[in-house]
């Protein structure tokens, strides 16, 4: 089955909390805290993999998670860093952020790629000892890891495109040029799936060509495959255009030149801008030869070459793929998708802004998700590190918005799951 779009949850291993801990050894007294560090959590990285052809292996399985990092340990003993998770995907996968429709990453390189990255690891309460405060009992959680609802779309990269209308001779121009064994029959639609192929002009230069299935009439609306088979000719560089110039099924090489065209530029202007050969196929079996000079005459006043071709007997086959090579060379590379995605790095330090709210005369609720990392470092059944979470609302003016909403003492102040009375 090929499968060449996919929706996929990636997330990030989540950094290991530090460690609270105090050192205990015989003869050494008041030996002080030692908590050691949380590890940071697994990365999950792409690959591309030149092996793979088709998002198979995405349907079936749509959560990836990385391992979390180890909580840290007595003696200063820092948890273990959690193990990045390596996904392959096929080479020409664009990934999207599925909520923002924003492009992450054209995996079409040979870098591995970081997706989302691991959380930080907490420090232990060895960091936070200080000549007043020789034993502190609270230490800072680990970081939760990137999280990314991602959409993938396979792009295959291909240099050359087939366009043309089903049953024109694409496959079996690809199965003579190539190694490639498309299923080639003769009725349409014989082809469901793109086909991949590479053609050797010599030793040194060789290129890929992609055989397009579904384009005909009203494809863009839905006809027939309809147009989701078109993406995977968006990087080509060429576009050889077969048309059956034998009229053998009763049809007329230049309407079908046109109508593929409009096609194409109904999915992407673009796409319909790209350069054009065009192969007049089957010439070994047309009976009537007005047909072939009138459609010739008609690419001519286009300014397009055409060759005449027959794929199935390879008459002018050779000569069309050097002139493809030779077109190819004067040509840019294969185009590579450019990131539109800014990352929100977890490690970064969230602005201070908190959102208060009045929900009785005498009740507020507090958010933010600043102090909600900073709550998850607090033992609150420990006075010092209540006084260090007092403190910190205080230095970044919680209490100054409270009273700028009415709030006054004895009031009730909710954050998160924790009620404190508030005490001016």
């Amino acid at each position: 089955m090929f499968v060449d779009t996919a929706k996929v949850k990636f997330r990030a291993g989540r950094g290991g909390d530090g460690a609270v801990t105090f050192h205990r050894e015989k003869y050494v007294a008041a030996g002080g805290p030692d908590g050691g560090d949380g590890g940071r959590g697994g990365d999950i990285i792409l690959v591309a993999d030149d092996n793979m052809s088709t998002l198979m292996e995405f349907k079936y399985k749509r959560k990836f998670i990385a391992e979390s990092g180890q909580n840290g340990g007595p003696n200063k003993c820092s948890g273990k860093d959690g193990k990045s998770l390596q996904i392959r995907v096929p080479r020409g996968t664009l990934v999207y952020d599925d909520d923002t429709g924003a492009l992450i990453k054209d995996v079409s390189d040979d870098e591995p790629f970081v997706l989302c990255k691991g959380g930080r690891g907490g420090w232990g309460n060895q960091h936070f000892a200080t000549p007043t405060r020789q034993a502190p009992r609270f230490a800072k959680p680990g970081l939760e890891g990137e999280e990314i609802n991602a959409r993938l779309e396979l792009k295959l990269l291909a240099d050359v495109g087939l366009a043309g209308f089903p049953n024109v001779g694409k496959s079996t121009l690809l199965s003579v040029v190539s190694s490639a064994r498309p299923k080639i029959a003769n009725y349409h639609f014989t082809t469901l799936v793109p086909n991949l192929g590479v053609v050797r002009v010599n030793e040194d230069f060789s290129y890929v060509m992609a055989d397009i299935p579904g384009i005909i009439e009203g494809a863009s609306e839905g006809a027939g495959l309809g147009h989701k088979f078109l993406r995977h000719i968006d990087r080509c560089r060429l576009i050889v255009h077969i048309v059956d110039a034998s009229g053998s099924e009763g049809r007329d090489p230049i309407e079908d030149f046109e109508t593929i065209n409009a096609e194409l530029n109904k999915y992407n202007a673009t796409l319909a801008a790209r350069p054009q050969i065009v192969a007049a196929n089957k010439c070994d079996i047309i009976t009537d030869g007005s047909i072939l000079e009138k459609f010739k005459k008609y690419i001519t006043e286009k300014g397009l070459l055409l060759f005449e071709i027959s794929a199935a007997t390879g008459q002018g086959v050779g000569a069309l793929m050097n002139k493809v090579a030779e077109e190819l060379s004067k040509l840019p590379p294969i185009k590579i998708f450019e990131s539109e995605y800014v990352r929100v790095k977890p490690d970064v330090e969230y602005d201070y802004e908190v959102e208060i709210t009045q929900v009785s005369p005498d009740t507020f609720t507090v958010e933010a998700e600043w102090i909600k990392r900073a709550m998850g470092s607090v033992n609150f059944s420990d006075v010092e590190s209540r006084m260090y979470f007092e403190r910190l609302l205080q230095k970044k003016g919680v209490f100054e918005k409270l009273e700028e909403f009415g709030a006054k003492e004895g009031d009730t102040i909710v954050i998160y799951d924790m009620e404190f009375d508030y005490v001016e």
